[in-house]
């Protein structure tokens, strides 16, 4: 699977509805509601977590993932070193992180790809993205269908 910023993965794009992303991946194993009332779809194997913006019509705008095969600039990012990672990334334009500690993970975050490298025990465990929010303040949706 191959992350894209600001545009979701190789096949799935920020703004797809779920029968969108269900033709493409399958059926989640598990699908719930969180406190906002989002829909939240989770795929095991992928070790993928979709979530689906109930405030905007439900299009897919969060994933999560703890996937090995997760690729970033074309290289897999699960279990390499954080900061190596981080300061990879400066060298491809995403320059700016900022950084939050919780008792045992750290949290690199940088905000014009809404992206986070969730680092434990100095390894990368997972990767959150999202959609981009533009300067209307309004989310810049990558699909169009």
């Amino acid at each position: 699977m191959i992350l894209k910023p600001k545009i979701g993965t190789d096949k799935l794009q920020f703004g797809m509805k779920q029968n969108d992303v269900i033709s493409i991946i399958g059926n989640p194993d598990k699908q719930f509601n969180d406190d906002e009332k989002n829909i939240i779809f989770l795929y095991n194997e992928l070790k993928l977590r979709l979530t689906f913006y109930e405030d905007e019509q439900f299009r897919f705008g969060y994933l999560i993932s703890s996937n090995p095969d997760l690729v970033v600039f074309d290289s897999k990012i699960i279990g390499l070193g954080g900061l190596e990672v981080k300061n990879e990334l400066i060298e491809k334009d995403i320059k700016s992180w900022e950084q939050e500690d919780f008792d045992s993970t750290e949290n690199y975050f940088n905000e014009s790809n809404w992206l986070t490298l969730q680092v434990e025990f100095g390894i990368i465990i997972r990767v959150e993205i999202g959609a981009i929010i533009n300067d209307n303040d309004e989310f810049d949706w990558k699909f169009k269908g």
